[in-house]
């Protein structure tokens, strides 16, 4: 993925900043592993001025983040005139800053995370579409329970298209903001976006899960406890951006990483190490990425990019953009 940041640096004519900036970075270990490769490639960005953009709403995650990045705490700065709430350099000589709120990022490149977005749950019934709440259960007060809207559901009417054939829908308001923004900076300022997720293309129903500690978790249990997740839906996000700006995908992280030569990569590692354990090691990373039943295609890849990227494309061949077409061997 730095190498696609990279790639598509370059194909936008290299321009003098490239704005890195990652909505959900967890524990910044994404971010960290892209500068990292900004750092060994410096002799193809110099003398570009490169920039870190986080937007984290918890503070502990972004104390985290920081010490992941920085290699130390870094204080908050209550600013009511600045929209940055922390800020720092990186370990690779980088500045960085931490946001609260998607609108308040420069224009730049992104690296989005939509699956912990709130999601609305829809059922169709006999009398139209109706929400799915979550309410006390009265029969036992220290519970909660899903239950069905007695009215139309507002939500429904703005996105259930009239052809929808399944009886159950997830849908995220929350994602059609963002990437609508998102869809309008790039295509007016340039850069592109890599969507990176758990998802589908409008196939799937009920996604809306819990994790704890690695292992599933009932939603309604324990409040507060769990990671909550639902998969995206590609197909409502390319609707959403509609003509705003160019896309590509979605394609299976198996396609993606195979297509940005992930097995070129993994040879030249075997071969460089001696190492049995560090070889097993690399083996088992590569299959957990790459194998169906892992995550080879439960994760999808999706990009955003000017309409101008793909004015010269013919409509014969595949884009030639990284990731979404073949590696090309000289």
């Amino acid at each position: 993925m730095g190498i696609w940041c990279i790639s598509e640096w370059m194909a936008g004519g290299k321009p003098k900043s490239l704005q890195l900036v990652e909505l959900g970075p967890g524990r910044g270990t994404l971010t960290d592993d892209l500068l990292q490769v900004f750092k060994q490639f410096g002799h193809l960005l110099d003398p570009c001025d490169i920039s870190v953009h986080l937007v984290e709403v918890s503070p502990k995650l972004s104390d985290i983040q920081a010490q992941k990045l920085t290699g130390k705490s870094i204080e908050m700065e209550p600013d009511k005139n600045s929209p940055v709430y922390k800020k720092g350099i990186t370990r690779s000589g980088y500045p960085v800053s931490w946001y609260q709120d998607i609108q308040d990022v420069p224009n730049g490149k992104h690296n989005e995370f939509f699956d912990a977005l709130p999601i609305h749950k829809l059922q169709k019934t006999n009398g139209g579409w109706r929400e799915i709440l979550i309410d006390i259960d009265p029969d036992f007060p220290e519970k909660l329970r899903f239950v069905i809207g007695s009215s139309a559901s507002l939500v429904a009417k703005t996105f259930i298209q009239d052809d929808e054939i399944r009886e159950h829908v997830e849908v995220c308001p929350s994602a059609a903001v963002i990437v609508q923004k998102l869809a309008h900076q790039i295509n007016c300022y340039g850069g592109a976006g890599l969507i990176a997720d758990y998802g589908h293309v409008g196939d799937k129903m009920d996604t809306f899960r819990g994790f704890c500690a690695h292992q599933l978790h009932d939603v309604l249990s324990a409040p507060g406890t769990a990671d909550l997740t639902a998969d995206v839906d590609f197909n409502f996000i390319k609707r959403m951006i509609g003509g705003i700006a160019a896309f590509l995908g979605p394609v299976t992280q198996q396609e993606f990483l195979r297509n940005m030569g992930i097995d070129i990569r993994l040879k030249a590692l075997l071969e460089k190490s001696k190492d049995a354990t560090v070889q097993q090691h690399l083996i088992r990373s590569y299959n957990v990425l790459m194998n169906p039943d892992q995550m080879g295609q439960r994760f999808l890849f999706f990009s955003i990019v000017p309409h101008s990227r793909l004015e010269n494309t013919s409509k014969t061949t595949k884009p030639p953009i990284p990731g979404f077409s073949p590696l090309l061997m000289q």
